[in-house]
């Protein structure tokens, strides 16, 4: 009882250093680089620093503002269980910002780009990707276009999917950009919100090779299944299907491999079976044993 209660423990503490790490490396990005050099990004975090733009109040209030507003539509259009994922960023995260903007960095002593837009947007891609990743990699959400997404999808828009709705909110931000500042900021906003993406998929998935699941229905099964296990040493899963058409029991094959493999795999298939129905689908990340399989933590 008490191990359980000390992985427990240990999960909490894990949980809280990676997310302090995360809201620190981006309330920097967004202090030391963002600002200063009067860029702007996507999501409640720009839409505050374009409100702060043009009524001169500190665009931490704002964000304050926005953030408890989504809080709170999370909680009664979502539920709670929705909004408790996104209590502790909704309260973590604004105290960084506002910590990093009116004391440690007021008057914005580094510059770490030397006014260069392109290398601003880059680093700003990388640090707020990396922070943004962090985050996420505990099962955390910020509350910002997430959480908005969602409530739009649930709610007005069921036709069209979370990540398009994001995407739309992220743009419409950017574009409104264009008006408050000009256009070349709303397109280096854009090169941003590339290299954020990339740098959080990094951390979430990290450099290894995309796997490959591969799917064989064929008559020479036991040749492919055999080159797979001992030339290859991948692993294999078997399935007994029938044929919708032909009404046909056929052994289906199921293996995890990496791309370079799924070339391999691909070839000797076509020298015994050209006739076989194969498919290869694209894998994010394997968790369990296996070669360049990625084992389960806590």
């Amino acid at each position: 009882m008490s191990s359980i209660k000390n992985v427990v423990v240990r999960k909490k503490i894990t949980d809280l250093i990676l997310l302090l790490l995360g809201t620190a490396l981006f309330s920097f990005a967004v202090t030391v680089i963002l600002k200063p050099n009067s860029l702007i990004t996507g999501g409640i975090t720009g839409l505050s620093i374009l409100a702060g733009k043009v009524t001169g109040i500190p665009f931490t209030l704002y964000y304050y503002g926005l953030s408890a507003l989504v809080l709170t539509a999370t909680h009664f259009l979502l539920g709670k269980q929705e909004s408790k994922k996104i209590l502790l960023l909704s309260v973590l995260f604004p105290v960084t910002l506002t910590l990093f903007d009116q004391w440690l960095f007021t008057d914005a002593q580094f510059n770490l780009t030397g006014d260069d837009l392109f290398l601003s947007s880059v680093y700003f891609g990388v640090i707020a990707g990396i922070g943004a990743g962090l985050i996420l990699l505990r099962g955390y959400s910020s509350g910002g276009t997430d959480s908005i997404g969602k409530i739009l999808h649930k709610r007005f828009f069921p036709f069209v999917s979370i990540s398009q709705l994001i995407a739309i909110i992220d743009m419409a931000v950017i574009l409104l950009s264009a008006l408050v500042f000009d256009i070349q900021t709303a397109l280096y906003a854009v090169l941003m919100q590339i290299v954020q993406m990339w740098a959080t998929e990094l951390v979430l998935y990290g450099f290894t090779n995309k796997m490959v699941k591969m799917e064989i229905i064929s008559d020479r099964s036991p040749e492919i299944e055999n080159y797979i296990l001992n030339t290859l040493g991948r692993g294999i899963t078997k399935y007994n299907i029938i044929g919708g058409y032909s009404n046909e029991q056929r052994i289906k094959l199921v293996s995890i491999c990496s791309q370079r493999e799924s070339m391999l795999i691909a070839k000797q298939i076509s020298s015994v079976d050209r006739d076989a129905f194969v498919t290869a689908m694209p894998v994010i990340s394997v968790w369990g044993r296996g070669v360049g399989f990625e084992t389960m933590q806590i």
